[in-house]
């Protein structure tokens, strides 16, 4: 029966409040709420919420770092991806006018 006893005071091995890793232990959980918040900040600034309707339509045009264009349509459900390159556009189309970009990086269209 002495091992039934129950103990008085803190055992050895537990530091209570002193332990040094307790404001350490919530950082993980900080963490995934701060990623999760940066998400919904970044899918609302951009208003990307149209990713997950059924029935909106949505284009994005997307420059690679050594400059391939691509451009990726959703329309429903479908999402399809097309690499634009220089030898698929030459020789289509008509020329209906000249765009300019100016200093402040805005672009103009003037027809002609």
């Amino acid at each position: 029966m002495r091992y039934f006893k129950k103990k008085r005071g803190t055992p050895s091995g537990d530091l209570g409040e002193n332990d040094p890793m307790t404001g350490v232990a919530n950082l993980f959980d900080i963490g995934l709420v701060f990623i999760v918040g940066l998400i919904i900040t970044l899918f609302t600034a951009y208003h990307l919420q149209d990713l997950f309707s059924e029935k909106s339509e949505l284009t994005i045009m997307k420059k690679t770092e050594n400059g391939q264009m691509e451009i990726i349509t959703k329309k429903g459900k479908k999402i399809k991806a097309i690499k634009v390159t220089e030898e698929k556009a030459r020789g289509r189309g008509e020329r209906l006018g000249i765009a300019y970009r100016l200093e402040d990086g805005t672009m103009v269209y003037v027809p002609e």
